[in-house]
């Protein structure tokens, strides 16, 4: 399996992303293949000036020369190192910040095991990409620069390690093809591995309720013989690879080692050239630093392609427009949504919410509710029609903007921010997120904790509001009050996706109150199961298999025996 060119143009721009330190280490490595190829020739005038036949300084030269590979190879190691650190960070930055403009539906698409896989391992191998190419090519210079020295010595001795490496070159061709599907296919089911994993930590309570730690485990690490396999074949061809090197190389010696024999014994050649045509023998047949260079390379394009994959992902295209004054206005113009099987999740949906309402939506399980909380808020788009926010479609908008005027929280949210108060103040603008010296608090964040009823569960944290987040101690409802406190910071409309589930009654009926109010002139989406809630908003949306089947006041609607039905599975008061 070959390597796309999206693959292709990511290794390229990878070998870029070392910067200077690629360029160093182009330069060092050059300078040490220079010094390795002299150093024979060095050796050789040394010998001949022992016997008699040369300058003294050649052993002086030569010893200068390993000084000089000692101090090459060090550099080369430093530029290295600092060359992938540098590529692979930068590649990181990219794709994450891809990642997190890409819409949410495509990421689904992925385990989030495999995405981790991706950004960590797969994005390390295609940040060697520099090391691979810069020292793949300098590994070809010893053995070409030893056929030339070999002919220049004698032709008839160029003539013979020419031969011997063409074989090993058509030898060496199988391995690069055959290595990249290896290493890619490896790749892939270690992803698939790792997101298996992922599912299994995150439902750990729930397999130990269930006593199947056993057959979990068993399913986790299914893929592993595919995985032993890949890996097998990998370390087979390496080992081939090395087999055949080992093989051509000694015959390919004595070959030069015989011919230069002759050649000294007919006169061509004097004693420290003979010297010289042994060493250039060896280093020319010496190919184990290629095979190297070319199992490195072969690691870094099967990364880049992995990488490549995602990067190829269309992302959501940003807006630029600002938001006019108003109070959150929300008006969906025959939206439409399609699961990636082609079904009908959401059906040409038309409904107004007016500034600083209050609308529920309702509906049985799989009827498209939560789908429609993230399209009025541009989690992702629909696929046909507009959503509009305050008279502006939401594809138009900034995205600062966006998430300044859309506040969402959900059933199970997860916390972002090194501590608490990072956590609530996510969407602030840094200057107005920061709390004062002197203050727990900034009074955005402050307010919007006291509306979720959770202000008292922080103060009684550790270090308060600046106690980091793994290292507070919150239960499951109280993750959930931060959750809409993070919400609450929201200027015009608040998105809440049965987002008070885990709340016992007396803080739910308190929530309730603070949401469906009309103080802070804000306008509210909530998606619920509980008539109870429903009877607090303005509208109910009641959406029936992805189409809205009513949009009126709650009292209306329970007349109907179907729309009661509704809430059967919730508390059913009305």
């Amino acid at each position: 399996m070959g390597t796309r060119p999206s693959g292709d143009r990511l290794l390229r721009r990878s070998v870029r992303l070392g910067g200077g330190w690629t360029a160093t280490l182009v330069g060092v490595a050059l300078l040490g293949s220079t010094a390795e190829l002299l150093l024979p020739a060095a050796l050789g005038l040394a010998v001949d000036a022992a016997l008699g036949s040369g300058s003294r300084w050649w052993p002086v030269a030569a010893c200068a020369l390993v000084a000089l590979l000692i101090v090459t190879d060090t550099l080369t190691d430093l530029a290295t190192g600092y060359g992938a650190a540098r590529a692979t960070a930068r590649l990181r930055g990219h794709l994450l910040r891809h990642l997190f403009r890409l819409d949410v539906r495509q990421t689904r698409r992925h385990t989030v095991g495999d995405l981790v896989a991706r950004l960590v391992a797969q994005a390390a191998d295609a940040g060697q990409a520099g090391n691979a190419v810069v020292l793949g090519l300098i590994a070809v210079l010893p053995p070409l620069g030893s056929v030339v020295a070999l002919t220049i010595l004698e032709p008839v001795l160029g003539v013979t390690l020419l031969a011997g490496l063409a074989l090993l070159a058509v030898l060496m061709r199988a391995f690069v093809t055959d290595a990249s599907a290896a290493t890619t296919a490896y790749q892939r089911v270690l992803g698939g591995i790792a997101g298996r994993l992922v599912e299994s930590l995150s439902g750990a309570r729930t397999i130990a309720a269930a006593a199947t730690a056993d057959r979990e485990r068993d399913r986790v690490l299914a893929p592993l013989p595919e995985l032993a396999g890949h890996g097998r074949r990998t370390w087979v061809l390496l080992a081939q690879a090395g087999a055949r090197t080992a093989a051509v190389a000694p015959l390919l010696n004595l070959a030069v080692i015989a011919v230069g024999g002759y050649a000294l014994t007919v006169g061509w050649l004097t004693p420290g050239e003979l010297v010289a045509a042994v060493r250039y023998a060896a280093l020319g047949a010496g190919l184990g630093a290629a095979v190297a260079a070319l199992n490195r390379l072969v690691r870094s394009r099967a990364g880049a392609q992995r990488v490549a994959d995602l990067l190829d992902l269309p992302v959501t295209p940003d807006g630029d427009r600002r938001l006019p004054r108003g109070w959150g206005a929300v008006s969906l113009r025959g939206v439409c949504v399609r699961a990636d099987d082609g079904r009908t999740i959401l059906d040409r949906i038309d409904l107004d919410v007016p500034a600083g309402g209050t609308l529920a939506v309702v509906g049985a399980s799989g009827s498209g509710k939560s789908t429609l909380a993230a399209v009025a808020g541009r989690l992702h788009d629909p696929d046909d029609g507009e959503v509009l926010l305050d008279g502006v479609p939401l594809h138009r908008i900034a995205p600062a903007e966006l998430r300044r005027a859309v506040g969402y929280a959900f059933e199970r949210p997860v916390l972002v921010g090194a501590t608490v108060h990072e956590a609530v103040g996510l969407a602030l603008p840094v200057e107005v997120a920061r709390p004062p010296d002197d203050a727990p608090a900034s009074a955005p964040v402050l307010a919007a904790t006291r509306a979720a009823a959770v202000a008292d569960c922080v103060a009684r944290l550790p270090d308060g509001f600046r106690t980091p987040l793994d290292r507070a101690p919150l239960s499951g409802g109280e993750a959930q009050r931060l959750g809409l406190a993070r919400a609450f910071v929201a200027e015009r409309l608040l998105v809440l996706d049965d987002a008070t589930s885990s709340l016992d009654t007396a803080t739910e009926h308190r929530i309730t109150q603070a949401v469906t109010g009309h103080s802070g002139g804000r306008t509210r989406l909530v998606v619920t199961h509980r008539a109870a809630t429903a009877a607090t908003a303005d509208l109910v949306a009641w959406l029936d298999d992805g189409r809205l089947r009513a949009l009126a006041p709650h009292r209306r609607l329970w007349a109907d025996p179907a729309y009661r039905a509704v809430f059967l599975a919730g508390d059913g008061t009305r």
